[in-house]
């Protein structure tokens, strides 16, 4: 098995990175070689990705990952796209998914398809920022009656790298378009919803070409070219869940970062109605899986509340506030970590007190007890997925595998032990570069042929912390009854 050289593209809602990575037999090596902000842009009432400002990101990365590179993939989160025109020019900075352009904008959707036939059709989650509301929030404006075509942001950034347009299909089954079953574009509801179908492109699948580096790109990004660029699971909930050092199909995946992605890999769709009603999603896999999940508000609520008391002029070192955190009594305080009241930027900590209050609870004084309310929460919250995906599915499940940013959180992961009652193994924290990277290796033949030896490659190469429950299981079930839900 030859050894090869690739680069991982991995954008994030706050930051994107270039890892350089050499893969070959028992060998994965990764490297971080470039770091740049992703910071979202208001203007005229709407707020915008400055994707120009990300392209230059990836094109300086490139070229801080060097010569030598036999292959370039990109992914990032998803349903958010950009428009082109005729010429293939981008028509604005695509909208960001925060933006509240689609409020009310689903049930104007519902009146024309119904809720229950749209997740018969597609098994995607209702969230207001899904791409199939987005464009029905945009539609009637003048720059979509001149789209051309819609890209969603990798493929965008692939097309700007090669000059060929396609849709990955992880990506695409979370646009509420896609068939769950067939994989393939449901031109009926398109056209249902006056979306032309011409807008969408063909769709491709991981390990695909997206073509070779236009020469003019390549040698803006300090590469010698022939540089082949291929499509992977661009969709980083894709690439993070490929990258799960799991053994066999007994597991349950947390992808945990901006969101908590919690669910169950299966071998086709759950549509039934129950699954509707708990909001379940059906997303395309790698090698035709299905990753059944639900979107859990992640570490959004940490992050934004740190970012809100360093705006106040507050000195916060996170390590100290989470050694803090860990010494405050478990479940003082809970809330739904998912609530709609928590998905815009702002005071987060203010909100999250009201809320405690709301539900007759002390609310937090001090950072430390935010903080502590905050993980308590999002364990509560992975403890309710998990109960749900085993339900629905059938699925058995012996350990819990926390990969992405969450992973480095010793007390989120052993939070989480705590409350499902299963074992928790943490890692690897870049399980969405290594998925990046594996799926580039394998179309280049430098990585075993199935899921199950590229996940054996990454337990054999990449470090992993098993965390063990411990307490009673039933107090986090108590917990969960103060927020109005089942103790389960």
């Amino acid at each position: 098995m030859s050894t090869r050289t690739v680069a991982a593209v991995d954008l994030g809602a706050g930051s994107g990175r270039v890892m350089r990575a050499v893969v070959g037999s028992g060998r994965l090596e990764l490297a971080e070689v470039a770091r740049f902000d992703n910071v979202p842009v208001a203007a005229g009432g709407t707020l915008h990705w400055d994707v120009l400002r990300l392209f230059r990101g990836v094109l300086e990365g490139l070229r801080a990952a060097g010569e030598g590179l036999d292959s370039v993939g990109i992914d990032s989160w998803a349903v958010d796209y950009g428009l082109l025109d005729g010429d293939g020019a981008l028509l604005g900075n695509p909208v960001h998914y925060r933006d509240r352009r689609t409020d009310g904008v689903m049930e104007k959707v519902f009146a024309r398809v119904p809720a229950d036939e749209l997740y018969a059709a597609t098994g995607v989650q209702f969230q207001p920022f899904n791409t199939l509301f987005q464009l029905a929030a945009a539609a009637g404006t003048a720059q979509f009656a001149a789209a051309r075509r819609m890209l969603l942001m990798p493929d965008l950034l692939c097309y700007w790298l090669t000059g060929e347009q396609g849709t990955e299909v992880t990506n695409a089954s979370t646009t509420q378009l896609l068939d769950a079953r067939t994989r393939r574009w449901r031109l009926d509801l398109m056209r249902r919803l006056d979306l032309a179908p011409g807008l969408f492109p063909p769709l491709r699948d991981p390990g695909a070409s997206a073509g070779p580096m236009l020469p003019a790109v390549a040698e803006r990004a300090g590469l010698a070219g022939p540089v082949p660029v291929t499509v992977v699971a661009s969709h980083d909930t894709a690439s993070a869940v490929a990258g799960v050092p799991a053994r066999g199909e007994r597991f349950a995946f947390i992808s945990c970062g901006t969101w908590s992605l919690v669910g169950v890999e299966l071998a086709g769709p759950v549509l039934t109605p129950e699954s509707r009603a708990v909001n379940f999603t059906n997303e395309a896999g790698v090698d035709g899986t299905v990753r059944f999940l639900r979107n859990v508000a992640g570490l959004w609520l940490l992050d934004e509340s740190l970012r809100h008391w360093r705006a106040g002029g507050r000195s916060v070192d996170a390590a100290a506030l989470l050694r803090e955190a860990a010494a405050e009594p478990a479940l003082r305080a809970v809330v739904d970590a998912s609530a709609p009241e928590f998905l815009p930027p702002g005071d987060m900590p203010a909100r999250i007190a009201a809320a405690c209050r709301r539900l007759g609870q002390p609310a937090p004084e001090t950072p430390a007890q935010t903080v502590r309310c905050v993980l308590d929460s999002l364990a509560l919250a992975h403890r309710a997925a998990i109960d749900d995906a085993r339900r629905l599915s059938g699925r058995d499940v012996d350990v819990v595998h926390i990969v992405g940013g969450g992973a480095g959180n010793e007390l989120l992961c052993q939070l989480t032990a705590d409350a499902c009652g299963l074992p928790v193994d943490a890692g690897p924290v870049e399980a969405t570069a290594l998925g990046n990277v594996l799926i580039q290796a394998r179309a280049l033949g430098a990585a075993g042929g199935d899921l199950a030896a590229l996940r054996g490659l990454v337990r054999a190469t990449q470090p992993i912390r098993r965390h063990a429950p411990a307490g009673d299981p039933a107090v986090w079930g108590a917990a969960r009854a103060r927020l109005g839900a089942p103790a389960g």
